[in-house]
């Protein structure tokens, strides 16, 4: 049973962590405000509704958990480990059965799905759907992590790359880059854009 004492450390540590991952944060009254502060937190109280048999009940908490959120929709059988960050938050999507360590960051427009319901039907009763993510993962903006695939520790997921195999501890897993194009060339193609170099996996914008 979780105490008044461990909620309170709990939401310290959210806190915190907005502070620590997001540099236009300066104050505990910004960090108040971040978006995914609220989702994450009413998260926490559907979940518990959720596994305690009450299904319908637990919708309505995440519903109110996306509109004040601004769109960030965490499935109440979810589970979440401690500190997540959603940078920005908007549009992100963590499904059902989906599970993540601790200390995760997600950017932006990160979907955790599933590989859709045809092929869903047909998975026995209780089995897994959707990633499941280890403890310090980044995932970049606008990334799609797809199925009952594992992301191990530590691992980078790049901006706008899309996943459907399992990634080993400690990878980067990058985009293919996009390219500038400009007129008169023989071959139209100037050189590549920093923005598939390994070093840019945690790209937001």
């Amino acid at each position: 049973m979780v105490g008044i004492r461990d909620v309170a450390d709990r939401v310290r540590e959210d806190i915190a962590v907005v502070i620590e991952r997001d540099p236009s944060v300066h104050t505990v009254g910004e960090a108040l405000l971040a978006p995914h502060l609220v989702a994450m937190w009413l998260h926490r109280l559907s979940h518990v509704v959720h596994r305690s048999g009450h299904p319908v009940v637990a919708r309505l908490i995440f519903r109110v958990g996306r509109q004040l959120s601004g769109g960030i929709e965490i499935h109440p059988g979810a589970r979440i480990g401690r500190r997540l960050f959603i940078d920005h938050g908007c549009g992100t999507v963590i499904g059902e059965t989906a599970v993540l360590g601790d200390d995760v960051t997600l950017y932006h427009q990160v979907t955790l799905g599933a590989l859709g319901w045809r092929r869903d039907r047909r998975r026995p009763p209780g089995q897994r759907r959707h990633p499941k993510l280890g403890s310090g993962v980044v995932v970049g903006a606008n990334s799609v992590i797809l199925g009952p695939v594992e992301i191990g520790d530590n691992a980078r997921i790049g901006a706008r790359t899309f996943v459907v195999d399992d990634v080993p501890a400690g990878a980067i897993v990058v985009a293919r880059a996009s390219r500038t194009v400009l007129p008169g060339t023989s071959n139209g193609v100037a050189r590549p854009s920093r923005a598939g170099r390994a070093d840019d996996a945690e790209a937001d914008t």
